[in-house]
C-alpha cells in the first residue's frame, strides 16, 4: 500500500517538476461593519427559530422572570459568575448549581439553564461559549432541554473573522446558532438530537 503510494506521489512531483510558481491570492474578509450588528444578529437568531428579545439592562430581570415563569421553569441550572442581576431573577427555589458538579441524568432532569456568553456574531447569528463566568461547563448547555442565553450588545461582533479574533482556541469553544436540529433525507426537521429544543436569546442593551 505505501509502495503504491510513493509511486503515485513521485509521478506527481515529476509531472510537477518544472512548473512555474503561482501566486494564488487569498483576500479573505477579515472585517465588517458593526453599524446595526445587534439588529442583524436578533435578525438571524430569529431565522433559526429561536425566541428573540431585546430589552435594556434595567429591564432584563423582569424579562428573565416572565420568560421562566411561561414555560413554567421549576428547577434551572444557574452556572457559577452568571452576573448577578441575571441570576436574583431566578426564583431562589428553582436554582439549580452546579457545584458540585451535577451528573448526566440531573441535567436532563433539570427544566433548563441561563447562561451568559464569551461572544456573539452578527452575520451568522451565532453564540460563542467558551465555559467562562456565567457559562459553565459545555455539559451544562448540550443537555437540557431549554437554554435561556443572555447576550449583551457589546459583545456582539460583525462577523466569524471578529469572533475568532477575540476568541481564546485553548478554550473548551461551543458555537450555537439556533436551537439544536437536524434533518433526515426526507427533510424531516427534528430538534432537540444534539442539544437544546429551546433556545431563548436575549439582547441586553444599554
Amino acid at each position: 500500500m505505501s509502495g503504491s503510494r510513493e509511486r503515485i506521489l513521485a509521478r506527481v512531483r515529476a509531472a510537477v517538476r518544472d512548473a512555474p510558481e503561482v501566486e494564488i491570492p487569498r483576500h479573505y474578509r477579515t472585517a465588517g461593519s458593526a453599524e446595526g450588528a445587534a439588529e442583524r444578529f436578533a435578525d438571524r437568531v430569529g431565522d433559526y427559530q429561536a425566541a428573540v428579545h431585546v430589552a435594556p439592562a434595567a429591564d432584563t430581570p423582569a424579562l428573565i422572570a416572565e420568560a421562566l415563569d411561561r414555560r413554567g421553569v421549576r428547577r434551572i441550572v444557574v452556572p457559577g459568575g452568571l452576573a448577578e442581576e441575571w441570576a436574583g431573577a431566578v426564583p431562589p427555589a428553582a436554582v439549580l448549581r452546579d457545584d458540585p458538579p451535577l451528573s448526566a441524568s440531573a441535567l436532563d432532569a433539570a427544566d433548563g439553564v441561563i447562561t451568559g456568553c464569551a461572544v456573539a456574531v452578527a452575520e451568522t447569528g451565532t453564540i460563542v461559549l467558551d465555559a467562562g463566568p456565567g457559562q459553565g461547563r459545555r455539559a451544562l448547555t448540550l443537555i437540557p432541554d431549554y437554554h435561556l442565553c443572555l447576550v449583551r450588545a457589546a459583545q456582539i461582533v460583525p462577523g466569524v473573522p471578529e469572533a475568532v479574533a477575540a476568541l481564546d482556541p485553548a478554550r473548551p469553544l461551543t458555537w450555537i446558532s439556533g436551537p439544536s436540529a437536524t434533518s433526515d433525507i426526507e427533510l424531516d426537521r427534528v430538534e432537540g438530537v444534539h442539544g437544546p429544543r429551546t433556545l431563548e436569546v436575549v439582547i441586553v442593551t444599554q
